[in-house]
């Protein structure tokens, strides 16, 4: 196939800022396999919402399900406990000949998607959940390609229209673009802590107007890459919105789980939009989506999240249901983590000391790496960083303007230049900030938090050493 024949939209894709960054650190990974002498012995790679390769550790109890039906024989032995093992062949059960490496219903083992939904309803507080509207998938981000596959119409004219957060995960910006649709940025506060304010989103909605047609309102709560979890009396004020303006409600809460801010607590969108109670709870288009990548499971090579939809009408739900099934089953063992994940070790069970132990580790950690990373990064000059309360910091870089020209002469965005340098001479991978969107004449950087503690400490101090250096070199 020539570059002619790939479709426009895809051409007009752009590449990520951090590509480049990526095949810096293997060069540099390579350089220190071979002895070459550098200021640091390894990379500290935090650019990725992925916390097994940022250092967090898997949880046993994951492990051990998971790898007792990939090998049933270890259920004859008495390495396991016998929690693990009931799991284990409880799960096997539901897979066609008791192999996970059969293919499942397109939508998911039909046991799992009834405990994805037991634990949605035990999470919102008792509102009805229902397995037929949970569609399990090959991540969250898969999901959310699909439903808004059915949203866009790439013949339309004007074109679709998707309002998404200014900063937002670049990769549902691409999507959206690469369906031929249009992304209508929306900004979050930074200086209220990156809040969603309804006014900025009437402010997008009529700057839209006669550019495209808006049928979705995309949100991340908790927020990726900026961090903040919205507050309750925002969310009521989006599902208004929303309902006023016909708009579908694209609720991205992957992040559910790594709440660490003081004070602050999540609610889902269903759960805000059920308690608001008719007409509202019956009329308001909703799809939300967890994934078993985030939190404290991790699992991102696993590939399985779900989607919930509600208030869709049934006819189109028929259609979703046969969209979604163009495509294979989400990987089974991916299913079988989001089934832990949903369904963990309850007191009582043989693995809830271990598995209390290792999750009650990691909520330690990150609340102390959110207090580490805010009060250090607020200590250096020119640099200011928001409350942490979910699982990234995007603090803001007051960059000089030597070292913005000195950017542009070398053809990067002036925060990763600055995050190439970091790498560079530190050894510290960070995201720059205009992967994923800022105001003009901003410039920031994103840490995911979720790393262990001596990994944090030796992080901070490596950019504290070189943001000092090169803020004088450029002063």
């Amino acid at each position: 196939m020539s570059f002619l024949q790939i479709s426009s939209n895809v051409q007009k894709m752009k590449q990520l800022e951090s590509s480049a960054l990526v095949r810096t650190t293997n060069k540099i990974q390579n350089e220190l396999r071979q002895g070459v002498v550098k200021p640091y012995k390894e990379v500290i790679n935090v650019c990725w919402g992925d916390p097994h390769m940022a250092g967090v550790k898997p949880l046993s109890f994951v492990r051990q399900v998971l790898a007792a039906c990939l090998y049933p024989q270890l259920l004859e032995g008495d390495k396991l406990l016998v929690d693990v093992k009931q799991r284990a062949q409880r799960l096997l059960k539901t897979c066609v000949g008791g192999s996970v490496g059969s293919y499942t219903s397109t939508a998911g083992i039909p046991e799992i998607a009834q405990r994805v939904s037991e634990f949605i309803q035990k999470r919102d507080g008792g509102v009805p959940s229902y397995p037929e509207n949970i569609y399990i998938s090959p991540g969250s981000q898969w999901s959310l390609a699909k439903i808004l596959n059915i949203l866009v119409n790439p013949e339309a004219s004007p074109r679709t229209g998707v309002l998404t957060p200014v900063p937002c995960h670049i990769t549902t910006v691409l999507s959206i673009t690469g369906m031929g649709a249009v992304a209508i940025p929306y900004h979050l506060n930074e200086e209220q802590g990156w809040t969603l304010q309804v006014e900025e989103l009437q402010r997008a909605l009529e700057a839209a107007k006669g550019l495209c047609n808006p049928v979705a309102l995309y949100v991340i709560n908790p927020g990726n890459p900026a961090g903040h979890v919205q507050s309750r009396k925002s969310m009521e004020e989006v599902i208004h919105f929303v309902s006023e303006k016909k708009l579908f409600l694209l609720a991205d809460e992957v992040y559910q789980d790594c709440v660490y801010g003081e004070n602050v607590e999540f609610f889902s969108y269903k759960r805000v939009l059920a308690e608001l109670g008719p007409p509202l709870s019956d009329t308001v288009e909703l799809a939300s989506f967890h994934s078993a990548s985030k939190g404290f499971m991790g699992e991102c090579g696993l590939r399985a999240g779900y989607v919930e939809l509600v208030n869709v009408d049934p006819a189109v739900m028929k259609h979703i249901y046969t969209f979604f099934s163009t495509d294979s089953c989400a990987p089974v063992l991916g299913q079988i983590a989001l089934e832990v994940m949903v369904n963990p070790p309850q007191p009582g069970d043989p693995s809830y000391l271990i598995y209390n132990k290792e999750t009650q580790h990691i909520k330690t950690t990150l609340k102390q790496n959110a207090r580490r990373i805010f009060e250090v990064i607020n200590n250096l000059q020119d640099f200011s960083c928001q409350p942490v309360e979910g699982a990234f910091a995007f603090p803001r870089i007051y960059l000089p303007p030597k070292a913005i020209q000195r950017a542009k002469e070398a053809g990067m965005q002036p925060d990763t230049y600055y995050c190439t340098r970091l790498l560079e001479e530190a050894g510290v991978l960070l995201s720059p900030g205009c992967e994923f969107g800022q105001k003009e004449g901003t410039y920031h950087i994103r840490l995911f938090i979720m790393t262990p503690q001596d990994i944090m400490v030796e992080l901070l101090k490596r950019l504290s050493t070189f943001h000092v250096k090169f803020i004088k070199e450029f002063s």
